[in-house]
């Protein structure tokens, strides 16, 4: 990694949910809400974006934790967005603040870790072919 990654970096991520985000999709007795796996993919999104300008050709950034809380249910058609801020680097780590939020109302916030890796050193390590 050549880029120092600047702590304030911001991503964002913006999704209108579908039925498939909910979890009706994958059970026809829960409700037609956003489930919270959909609403950390989002925010692992934004993040994956706050990082991206610092990533070399051939890095990425992946994510090695997360600590998250979502508060409010939303349903279908809600646009929900995603916002990261990079908050500390420490070595490879950095750790960014999220949130998400749906027309002013925050619907879940907390904390990710990534790293940025070489792809192809990453799938090697983990004997994973390359698509």
């Amino acid at each position: 990694m050549a880029k120092q990654v600047l702590v304030g970096a911001k991503g964002s991520a913006e999704e209108r949910v579908q039925y498939e985000h909910t979890l009706t999709a994958h059970n026809h007795q829960l409700p037609p809400i956003l489930t919270t796996a959909e609403m950390i993919r989002l925010m692992g999104s934004a993040a994956y974006y706050a990082l991206q300008p610092f990533c070399e050709p051939g890095e990425i950034s992946v994510s090695t934790g997360v600590q998250v809380e979502h508060s409010v249910a939303v349903g279908i058609n809600a646009v929900v967005r995603a916002s990261a801020e990079v908050e500390s680097v420490e070595g490879d780590l950095c750790t960014i603040r999220v949130t998400a939020s749906e027309g002013g109302r925050e619907i879940g916030s907390g904390t990710v870790t990534r790293i940025i890796v070489k792809v192809d050193d990453y799938l090697k390590k983990y004997d994973i072919p390359k698509p």
